[in-house]
Order: structure tokens, then C-alpha cells, then sequence
């Protein structure tokens, strides 16, 4: 038997689906028997606890379901008051069920593969069940292979900068391989690493990761990226699809999962989505409804849009290290004009070419902190002579996180 599992907050009653697919892509691919373990509180929904129920039977698996809020209420009120991000973000109250894991498992369970529910399981899990952990208290990913250099991991994970975990030891905790005989004895060191995380809030911003690397960075396995592979590293270097474990993470969930069905990680995604007890018919209305919404805000902006550039042609005023992100993202034609200009150089100069083609181009200006209000008061109109390039690109990006809200609303 191999035993697999996760956690659930879901104050909407929409997450359970993603939790349900990622269940349902390891019963595509296995044919071995597996009990799904649910962590979960009060929010879980009758009707989402049939679903799994009807989910596992379908497949002929099994799931057992566990109540951490009626069983440690008093542990996760503790966490709550250690850990303020829980009360701005409550969902994340959900990432701390897995400390109990140890303890709500029967004992006769000696390891657990434990998985975040924005993932795909693209591979027969019998492969991840029969590596050996030996005297390793858990397997996991390291981080630097996604990162590949110290300066990036610094960046990202102040444990690293601060040198409290090797660069090349901290590990991403979204997949996990647990040894619970050794788990079980490592009661003290959690909390030490609770306590440690909750004393320095520099260390709290991602709060169970933390824990989890401050306590075992020395003492675990690490294991090659195909057991947790960031679809947004799969789309900067133009992956194929190949028999791995996807995560869709990469700062927030809309990053990793969005409608664009021609994106194979999102096609990969659905495709198992749509085996699942939660795509019908109130789903499918659901997303309608919100592409309809989606489809009014977006003709808004190009009615915006097409008013400011009424017969004028685009020219673009940028700092010279951000040329490919102006190429990357504004399509820019041969016959539009760029300007380069270099940090410091004065408004006059910038002014100079916009006063040269006043009437004729609108200039998407992308320079940081740029005093826009310097251009109002030169006589020049915002959106009719110039826009705020970077406004621009980040109401572009916008669509992505109104994607994954679809996704996440249906």
C-alpha cells in the first residue's frame, strides 16, 4: 500500500478540486494500491468530502480523512498567534497540518509521501514509494537546482542568506518523502524550530518550509527535479512533457496555472482536471460567468487603448537594461522608433523627441519612478500623448492572475 497526503483549508469550498485533481493524477498513473490521506478543518464541505470519497472509490483506492481542527485546536490557535502571516493570509493556516502527520498516522504507516495540491503527479508514484530512504528522516528537492546559484538562493531564502542553511541543502517542501519511524523522535527538534522561526520573523515568509529546512537540511535525501518540477522553469526552458512530478507554484498559483490552453503545463493540468467529480455542470457555469466578466474588463482597456492611439503610431523611451523586457513583452514593430536613454539623463532630453512627434505617436515610457506629473505639467496628456509603460505590462500580467482566478473560481 502506498500512502500519499495533503492538506486542506478551504474557507471557499473551492480548493478542494485542486487538492482532488492531484489525487486523481496519481490514480491515472499508478496501478498499485493507494489510501489518500486528508488533513483537513472545518471548512471542508460535505459535499467535497462525498467527491474524495467518490473519487477513490471510482479508482477502487481508499482515503481516510482527519480532522486537525477538532483534534489540535488548541496547537493550531498557537500557530495562528506565533505566526501572524496566517491572519492576513488564512489560508495558510493549512500548511502547518503536516507537523501533525507524525502523530495522526497509525503506527503501522513508517513512511508517507506528502504532496502540496497544486501539483500534477505525471509519473506512476510507485517510482517516488520505492526509493530507499535508509536513515534519512525525509527526501526532498533542493531548491538550487531550480535557483542553480547561491546569489539566487540568497535572494530568495533569508536561512541561506543569513548562512543558517547551506545554499545547496535547502529544500522545497511542497513534495515530500517522510520517514515517520524517525519522525515520530524528532518531536523536540520541530518545536526548536518553531520556536526559532516564531523568535525571528525575517524567517516567516515561507513559514513551514522554514521549519522544516531549520530542523532537517542536514538529515535529509535529496532527490533529481523530476520528482518536483516548477512548471514556470519548465516554461523558461522550453520543456516537453515528460513523466515527472509538475508544480504549479512560482510566487503565487496564478503564475503556475492559468486558461491558456496552448501552454501544455495548463493543457496537462485540465486534462486531469476535467476526469474529475468536480468539473460539471455548476463548474462550467462558474467559468462562463467569469469569462464574461473578464471580456468586459478587457474591452474597457481596449477602448482605452484604441482612443489614446486614434491614428498615431507607438515609440518607446527605456533604460537600456530593460530592452528585452520591452521586446519580450510590447511585440515592438521595425517601423516603431525606441529611445534609449541612459540613467540620469535629464527630462529635457526625454522631452525632446516627445515634442518632435506630439500629435503624431504616444510614447510608452518605461522608466522606473519616472515623474510622470513633469510631463502633465510640460503640457503633454497622459494617455493621449504618453502612458506608463510599466502600468501597461503589469495590467498585461494582470490577465494571467484573472486566469488562474477562473481556474480557482470555477
Amino acid at each position: 500500500m502506498i500512502h500519499v497526503c495533503f492538506s486542506i483549508y478551504d474557507k471557499t469550498g473551492r480548493y478542494s478540486k485542486f487538492t482532488g485533481t492531484t489525487i486523481l493524477s496519481i490514480f491515472e498513473n499508478t496501478n498499485s494500491e493507494v489510501t489518500a490521506h486528508i488533513l483537513h478543518d472545518n471548512t471542508l464541505t460535505a459535499d467535497n468530502r462525498d467527491k474524495f470519497i467518490y473519487l477513490t472509490g471510482r479508482y477502487g483506492q481508499a482515503v481516510k480523512f482527519y480532522n486537525v481542527e477538532e483534534l489540535y485546536r488548541n496547537e493550531l490557535e498557537n500557530f495562528s498567534r506565533l505566526f501572524p502571516t496566517t491572519k492576513i493570509h488564512p489560508a495558510t493556516i493549512g500548511m502547518f497540518y503536516r507537523f501533525f502527520i507524525p502523530k495522526l498516522l497509525s503506527s503501522n504507516i513508517d513512511k508517507i509521501i506528502y504532496l502540496d495540491s497544486d501539483i500534477i503527479v505525471n509519473l506512476d508514484i510507485k517510482e517516488f514509494w520505492q526509493i530507499e530512504l535508509g536513515d534519512k528522516i525525509l527526501a526532498a528537492v533542493p531548491e538550487i537546482l531550480y535557483h542553480k546559484t547561491n546569489d539566487n538562493i540568497k535572494y530568495a531564502f533569508p536561512l541561506c542568506a543569513d548562512d543558517i542553511v547551506k545554499c545547496e541543502d535547502y529544500f522545497n517542501s511542497g513534495v515530500l518523502f517522510m520517514n515517520l519511524k524517525f519522525l515520530r523522535d524528532a518531536k523536540t527538534a520541530i518545536t526548536d524550530g518553531i520556536r526559532f522561526c516564531t523568535q525571528n520573523p525575517r524567517y516567516q515568509g515561507y513559514p513551514d518550509q522554514d521549519v522544516l529546512n531549520y530542523c532537517f537540511s542536514t538529515k535529509y535525501l535529496k532527490l533529481p527535479d523530476k520528482f518536483n518540477r516548477p512548471v514556470q522553469y519548465v516554461r523558461l526552458e522550453n520543456e516537453s512533457l515528460a513523466k515527472k512530478i509538475y508544480h504549479y507554484a512560482g510566487g503565487s498559483f496564478g503564475v503556475g496555472l492559468r486558461m491558456d490552453m496552448n501552454d501544455w503545463p495548463n493543457r496537462l493540468w485540465m486534462d486531469y482536471f476535467i476526469k474529475s467529480p468536480w468539473f460539471n455542470t455548476e463548474s462550467i457555469g462558474r467559468l462562463y460567468e467569469g469569462f464574461q466578466k473578464v471580456q468586459v474588463e478587457q474591452k474597457k482597456s481596449e477602448r482605452e487603448l484604441s482612443a489614446a492611439m486614434s491614428d498615431k503610431t507607438r515609440a518607446f523611451i527605456i533604460f537600456e537594461d530593460e530592452l528585452d523586457k520591452l521586446v519580450e513583452n510590447f511585440s515592438v514593430k521595425d517601423y516603431e522608433e525606441i529611445f534609449v536613454v541612459k540613467q540620469g539623463t535629464s527630462l529635457q532630453k526625454i522631452i525632446e523627441p516627445m515634442n518632435a512627434s506630439r500629435g503624431k505617436k504616444i510614447f510608452f515610457i518605461m522608466l522606473p519612478n519616472f515623474p510622470f506629473n513633469l510631463l502633465t505639467e510640460a503640457g503633454f496628456v497622459q494617455g493621449k500623448d504618453f502612458l506608463d509603460a510599466y502600468d501597461f505590462w503589469l495590467k498585461e500580467k494582470e490577465q494571467s492572475v484573472q486566469s488562474y482566478q477562473l481556474i480557482k473560481d470555477m
